[in-house]
């Protein structure tokens, strides 16, 4: 007769770059071996906390008073998700292990070795009852990495094939790519912008929260001037290992290439494929062997992004899937990868991230807040 194998609970949540919200999910692992996701909730930021978040990227007055206000009303709405969740799988907060949290990131500076989450985790594990673990990017970057991309060696542990090299697409604010050779290392890094340029183009000229399914994208036209040259800027031909956020390709970045006669829609599709054209320009350098790419993020829910990936994908005969093929939902992954890194935490596992930051070894990411 076979036994149940032993399980614990750990709840894994994040919010990225396009400050959405956030997403949480209910995992189960045996040590650190991925079991699969229980339950998953999401939690939308209200506008006028999204908006001071964004109020952050940019020095002001007082800054340091509000990013401590904002970090307990942060590790409020965290403490819902948590709430949510657990409601949702009907579990209670003793049953679980651990959680951890990304925080929101409000700077990435990975050229003066400094990467700022906005949360407090204190008050987070104070909310939930549950040994909270976050601030997963200081130690890499204490080791002499970039801080990102942190979930390559989660990819690994949960996508990579023995016999094919995979490549994961995320496609949240910004993209980063997972290569995964058979029996090596993970590694990966940012290819460029995703969601977050296109969402906030989609916010100033048609003030909506984002393009559904690329509809309004697929008005428009390509402006192959504006294309090439955004392509041009330095970070694309850039060695990895790299990491980028707002602090680069924001709204900002994009205006200083507009003379403000242009086409809304033809922007919008131009931004589109420059997500497309950066990703699997990347894809190609880094992984010219990839057999299939699986695309992750919110992003994946981009009907016309994904047609788009997928014909430029086809001309090198590489097949692109979303991650709910490998049984793991697309919009989930990030938010499941800081569940495992909880995971890792907690067991004093030291994770090989420094394959895809440039850090000298591997650490145990993350700062812990017992109960």
């Amino acid at each position: 007769m076979n036994s149940t194998p032993s399980f614990q609970y750990y709840i894994g949540l994040m919010s990225g770059t396009s400050m959405d919200g956030i997403d949480a999910v209910l995992a189960k692992l045996s040590g650190t071996q991925w079991l699969g996701v229980c339950a998953h909730a999401f939690v939308a930021y209200p506008e006028t906390l999204r908006q001071q978040l964004l109020s952050l990227q940019i020095p002001q007055q007082n800054e340091l008073a509000q990013a401590a206000v904002l970090a307990q009303q942060l590790a409020r709405l965290n403490a819902q998700a948590v709430s949510t969740v657990l409601s949702t799988a009907q579990t209670e907060a003793r049953a679980v292990t651990a959680l951890g949290c990304h925080g929101q990131t409000i700077r990435h500076v990975p050229e003066q070795h400094y990467s700022i989450q906005l949360m407090d985790w204190a008050l987070l594990a104070e909310l939930t009852g549950i040994t909270t673990v976050g601030d997963f990017r200081s130690r890499d970057l204490a080791a002499g990495g970039q801080g990102a991309p942190l979930v390559p060696a989660f990819h690994q542990a949960v996508f990579a094939d023995e016999k094919q090299c995979r490549v994961v697409l995320n496609l949240g604010g910004i993209a980063n790519i997972s290569v995964l050779q058979p029996h090596q290392p993970a590694f990966g890094f940012d290819t460029g912008p995703a969601n977050m340029l296109m969402d906030a183009w989609v916010q100033q000229n048609w003030q909506q929260e984002f393009d559904f399914n690329g509809t309004l994208a697929a008005q428009g036209r390509t402006i192959q001037p504006l294309l090439q040259a955004m392509l041009s800027h330095a970070y694309f031909s850039q060695p990895y290992p790299k990491s980028t956020g707002r602090d680069l390709f924001s709204f900002d970045w994009l205006s200083q290439y507009l003379n403000g006669q242009e086409n809304p829609a033809d922007v919008l599709r131009t931004l589109l494929e420059l997500t497309a054209h950066s990703a699997v320009n990347a894809i190609i350098n880094a992984a010219p062997n990839a057999g299939s790419v699986y695309a992750c993020g919110g992003g994946a829910q981009n009907l016309l992004l994904m047609q788009t990936l997928a014909q430029q994908l086809d001309l090198h005969r590489i097949s692109l899937y979303s991650t709910d093929t490998l049984q793991l939902p697309a919009q989930l992954v990030e938010a499941s990868a800081f569940a495992w890194l909880a995971a890792c935490w907690y067991q004093r596992q030291p994770v090989a991230t420094h394959h895809a930051t440039g850090a000298h070894d591997a650490r145990i990411p993350g700062c812990g807040y017992w109960v």
